[in-house]
């Protein structure tokens, strides 16, 4: 799981665009980022890749009223509609956005992240490749609903966290647990979306820092055996927070938002 997966990046900002809150040129300006321009394939009536705008404006041609994260793991396809071509896709890049509203057919896109030059002047290259998904109405996470999760499930991991001696990993553990108290929050989130959805973000990516510290070596020696045990321990707590980034990315969709 990424800290702030490209999917969740043109869903928030793609939801912005269709409901008409910003301009296709600073919606495709946000969801791109430093990265190359984007390219799409698979754009219905298109039979070579296309760049972001086209295809954003393609699917509201077609009906499309907005997009949903997706945030699947192995064991835990979250969000993923099928079929099981698309679902693979999704698993191998770990995130998938899926369109919502038309009446005919559903779409889902994946992201191919590749990235070349040197390490000082390295570049990005993002192809999303555009398929025909099953069309199956996402049962949340809601965001509400999420925030709590998330919550409690950090609560419940705070035990075993001390346990396992995550900040003995290194000083990068140490400043990933330290973020967790943090009250101040600099997450942007798309316009329409809710306030909440910034904080719920916020948490998540302070969360995902010490679960990307907490089963790897920096310094210290870290068994197999505890990373293992690491794993296990914090599983709920990964869970939990790929379902509250899902909810908040997707939180302008919700019908009664908080």
């Amino acid at each position: 799981m990424l800290a702030e997966p490209r999917s969740g990046l043109l869903v928030a900002w793609g939801n912005a665009l269709l409901a008409g809150h910003v301009p296709p040129d600073d919606a495709v300006s946000e969801i791109v980022g430093t990265d190359e321009p984007h390219r799409v394939t698979g754009v219905p009536g298109e039979s070579v890749p296309v760049g972001l705008s086209l295809a954003l404006g393609r699917l509201r041609a077609l009906g499309v009223t907005g997009l949903r994260l997706a945030l699947p793991v192995a064991g835990d396809p979250l969000a993923l509609p099928g079929p099981p071509a698309f679902n693979d896709l999704a698993l191998d890049a770990g995130e998938a956005a899926i369109t919502v509203g038309a009446p005919d057919v559903a779409y889902g896109l994946v992201p191919e992240v590749t990235r070349h030059g040197t390490d000082g002047d390295a570049a990005v290259r993002v192809a999303w490749r555009m398929l025909e998904v099953s069309d199956r109405p996402a049962q949340g996470p809601f965001l509400a609903e999420a925030e709590r999760e998330l919550a409690e499930a950090m609560r419940d991991a705070i035990e075993d966290l001390t346990r396992l001696d995550v900040a003995g990993s290194g000083p990068a553990a140490q400043r990933a647990l330290a973020g967790l108290y943090r009250k101040d929050s600099d997450t942007r989130v798309a316009p329409g979306h809710p306030g909440r959805a910034g904080r719920v973000l916020d948490q998540a990516r302070r969360i995902h820092a010490v679960l990307s510290v907490a089963c790897a070596e920096d310094g210290a020696a870290v068994s197999a055996a505890e990373i293992s045990a690491r794993l296990g321990a914090l599983a709920p707590l990964e869970r939990a927070c790929r379902r509250a980034m899902v909810a908040a990315y997707g939180a302008a969709l919700e019908p009664d938002r908080a």
